[in-house]
């Protein structure tokens, strides 16, 4: 006979051995996924407490990250190279909103229209920019991460001061910046920064004048629709700038840094910048203007419309993945609603949902969100290509010449015309 002690260690060590055996069989069945979230700016410190979120609800699927590439170019690069050589090792990528189209076009991108519906109805809750820079040849590239866009700062306390209201076009700004400055008496004090160096910000100073004038640089299948005489319109409003004495002369040198570090030392009325400034100006120990900024939709040229230069990130699963499903599923909920409010009350970064902007714990922990509401919703996406990275390049290195002086607007104008013909087809 079995004592009572020896039977109910053998039912103890069965329940052991069963219980062994079922988490080795959770094991089994677990997937992980590699998630590349990009750089600091793209705080993967947030995306992995969203990790974090989604794996305590889904125990099966185990989230590794890996970040790397400091700016959107170093990290192109990367993906460039890794996608190129079909490696599965990652899942998801965090991409520029430029990407879709040539990251899609290459191949690299498992199209998500079987997971998250067609594109009309899974991008009717977003802002509209995604339906045109996030669908690509009718089918759905990516899925929206967080916006950024690039606003108007503006020294609140100086305008006031000084009587003056939020310019509407250019030419009011310019009128605007060169009162402030006179009636300052600062030689230090600049009117406008923007970014004329050859670097990305430098493919917004070139549309944002073009696009405020009502003009498409691109057709909805990308094909280039450049109308010159507005282009170098735009090209020359920047110069006649200089000229004035608002912005300064060697603009061409000009990075986003550039602009941020001067505004945030008190040397700068206006300033065009993306909106991660927004915390530089109100938090950072050594700045100036903290209490004093405002922000403000973008001018439009005289009978045109306000428009802005939008940016931020997206999710994509790699079409070489061998989780495909499982990485569309977190891919779900990283681009949910509720995602959008984490990311927007815990990072400030910007909601790529319009009612997210008045949410009421966003409005309360990102006051500002109010303001930014409008000029994101307003925004458009740099051109969708194919060829992206030549587009940027052509466009970029062209404006800083023009903006050095080294070609006037129209022999850089009919530069970039007669380079992208060629790209943009």
């Amino acid at each position: 006979m079995i004592r009572r002690s020896t039977f109910t260690a053998l039912a103890s060590a069965v329940a052991l051995m069963a219980g062994l055996a079922s988490s080795s069989a959770a094991l089994a069945q677990q997937t992980t996924l590699r998630v590349f979230s990009g750089g600091a700016n793209q705080r993967p410190d947030l995306m992995r407490k969203l990790f974090d979120q989604y794996q305590a609800k889904n125990p099966n699927v185990k989230v590794e990250i890996e970040t790397g590439g400091a700016t959107s170019e170093l990290q192109r690069q990367y993906l460039s190279t890794v996608l190129n050589a079909k490696d599965p090792a990652i899942d998801i990528y965090l991409i520029d909103i430029v990407n879709p189209a040539q990251y899609y076009g290459a191949g690299w991108l498992e199209p998500l229209d079987a997971y998250v519906g067609k594109p009309a109805e899974a991008f009717k809750a977003y802002l509209p920019v995604y339906l045109s820079s996030n669908v690509i040849d009718g089918k759905v590239a990516a899925m929206p991460a967080f916006a950024d866009a690039m606003f108007m700062y503006y020294r609140k306390d100086l305008l006031d001061k000084h009587g003056v209201k939020e310019p509407k076009t250019w030419d009011e700004l310019s009128a605007a910046a060169s009162k402030i400055q006179r009636a300052e008496a600062n030689p230090n004090l600049q009117g406008l920064s923007i970014q004329g160096a050859p670097i990305e910000g430098a493919v917004c100073t070139f549309l944002l004048p073009y696009w405020g004038q009502g003009k498409d640089f691109n057709d909805a299948n990308g094909k280039l629709t450049l109308d010159k005489a507005a282009a170098t319109k735009g090209l020359s409003q920047w110069l006649a700038m200089v000229d004035a004495g608002v912005i300064k002369r060697n603009v061409a040198e000009v990075k986003t840094p550039d602009t941020v570090n001067e505004f945030k030392a008190g040397q700068v009325v206006f300033a065009i910048n993306w909106g991660f400034a927004w915390d530089r100006f109100k938090d950072d120990p050594d700045s100036k203007v903290q209490g004093k900024v405002g922000v403000m939709p973008l001018p439009a040229v005289a009978d045109g419309k306000s428009a802005t230069c939008v940016g931020g990130w997206q999710w994509a699963v790699s079409a070489f993945s061998k989780n495909k499903a499982a990485a569309a599923g977190l891919v779900k909920h990283l681009a949910s609603a509720e995602s959008s409010k984490f990311l927007a009350v815990e990072g400030s970064l910007l909601a790529t949902y319009p009612g997210v902007y008045t949410d009421v714990d966003v409005v309360k922990n990102v006051p500002w969100f109010k303001d930014a509401a409008n000029v994101v919703i307003a925004g458009r996406s740099r051109p969708m290509s194919k060829d992206y990275g030549q587009v940027s390049d052509i466009i970029r290195t062209t404006t800083s010449a023009v903006l050095a002086r080294t070609k006037t607007p129209a022999e850089g104008v009919a530069e970039i015309e007669s380079r992208l013909t060629r790209v943009m087809r």
